[in-house]
Order: structure tokens, then C-alpha cells, then sequence
């Protein structure tokens, strides 16, 4: 067995020993107004998944954050959080996420929980599915008046698409193809758990391709040309 494919089957152990780790929040649907504190990961972790839920259309609304810290070993450890969005809210939002006012009132600022993510993900792999997390972060720091951070963002969609090129003609490569494709479960369309269904579809594109993160995320190198070469064979 590769070690991959060691890290796969120790990712599916753990989860399948207990349930799902439950984000380090109160639930939404409940109407919940009391905010647990946005805790640091317990261990060292490889990389992280990141996504986002907003609460319209706008990229820096973002109204509940979410992270899934991956070991080693490919454990998954969840943390989520409401922000304090002013907003206003989108019906249509509202029905994905059923986040509202009521749900963010009192939760910490976009400001404070980037500056204690900043320092945390420094030089770390950052994985999105899609590019609108980094988009939206993005967003939020214009809004808010801070300095963009400077994370190696990844994303797990064109990891995908090396690991399962069959998928490109076959429901695609959104979260909710991959959830059946990959038997995945999650939560759609809450932070913590989509988070970290983009950190299981990066454990299984690591076993499927036999190579780690870091090699399957560094650019490809482009092939020089000798001076003076010629660049295309001359044909008789």
C-alpha cells in the first residue's frame, strides 16, 4: 500500500469510527445568538481547507466562515464561524445557508478573526473549491481596510479534474457531483462542511494520483528552447 493511499484509509478510519466532528458553533437552523470562541487546531496540520458563506451576492459579505485542518495522518479537524456581517440579507442566500441577522448578531468581526488567521495560515497551503473563497477574502479585506494575506491558495476543483478527467462529461466537479462520486457526506452549503469536503477530495486525488499536495499544486514547468533552436520540426 502507498503512503497515500495509507493517508486515505487513515482518513476514512477516523471518520468512520465516530461522527463527523461537529463545526465549534451553535446551529443556524436553531436560531442560536451565543458564539463559541473560534479556536486554534488542536495538532499540526499539512494543510488547510477554507470556505465561505455570504450573505448576498457580494463577495465580502461574507457571513460564516469555515476551516477543515488536515494532519498528517489525514485527520480532519472542523472550525467555523458566524461573522458579524451587517449585511443586508439575501432571500436567496438565506434559503442555501439559513444564516441571518439573527444568527450573526454579536459574532466577531471579519477584522478580528483575519488577524488571528493571518499570522495561523502564513506560508500554509490554503485549498478552495473554486476560486470565490480567495475572491471574497479578498473582498472583505478591501472593505475592511487590511492587506490582503498572502496565502498559497490551491484549488481542489482542478485537482479534480487531473485526478478524474472522466467527471468533465459526467455531472462535473462541484461539491455536490463529487459528494456521490467520491461518497463524500456532508452538510452542503454550511462553511465547516463544505470546508472540509474540499479537504476529502484533496485526500482522495492524493491516493488516485499516487503524490502529495505540494507537487500536485507546483506549477508545471514550461519547456525552454535553446537559442538558436528550431521550434517546430521541419517536415520533408
Amino acid at each position: 500500500m502507498s503512503f497515500w493511499n495509507w493517508v486515505l484509509k487513515q482518513h476514512v478510519a477516523h471518520t468512520s469510527s465516530k461522527p463527523l466532528q461537529e463545526p465549534n458553533r451553535n446551529s443556524a437552523a436553531a436560531g442560536a445568538t451565543q458564539h463559541s470562541p473560534f479556536v486554534l487546531p488542536s495538532k499540526p496540520f499539512r494543510f488547510v481547507a477554507l470556505d465561505v458563506e455570504t450573505a448576498n451576492s457580494s463577495p465580502a459579505s461574507i457571513c460564516q466562515l469555515g476551516l477543515a485542518f488536515v494532519s498528517d495522518a489525514g485527520e480532519i479537524e472542523l472550525q467555523s464561524t458566524f461573522l458579524d456581517c451587517p449585511g443586508p440579507f439575501d432571500a436567496f442566500n438565506v434559503s442555501l445557508h439559513g444564516i441571518g441577522p439573527q444568527q450573526v448578531h454579536g459574532a466577531p468581526t471579519f477584522h478580528a478573526v483575519l488577524s488571528m488567521l493571518g499570522p495561523l495560515l502564513h506560508d500554509s497551503m490554503v485549498v478552495q473549491h473554486s476560486d470565490f473563497d480567495r475572491r471574497a477574502i479578498n473582498a472583505a479585506c478591501a472593505v475592511a481596510g487590511l492587506e490582503i494575506p498572502k496565502w498559497k491558495w490551491i484549488d481542489s476543483i482542478k485537482l479534480a479534474r487531473r485526478a478524474w478527467p472522466e467527471f468533465a462529461g459526467n455531472g462535473g466537479y462541484g461539491l455536490g457531483n463529487l459528494k456521490d462520486a467520491l461518497g463524500l457526506e456532508f452538510r452542503h452549503h454550511d462553511a465547516a462542511e463544505d470546508a472540509g469536503a474540499a479537504a476529502r477530495v484533496v485526500l482522495h486525488a492524493e491516493a488516485k494520483l499516487q503524490m502529495p499536495l505540494e507537487h500536485l499544486a507546483a506549477p508545471k514547468k514550461r519547456r525552454r528552447v535553446a537559442s538558436g533552436a528550431e521550434r517546430y520540426p521541419v517536415r520533408d
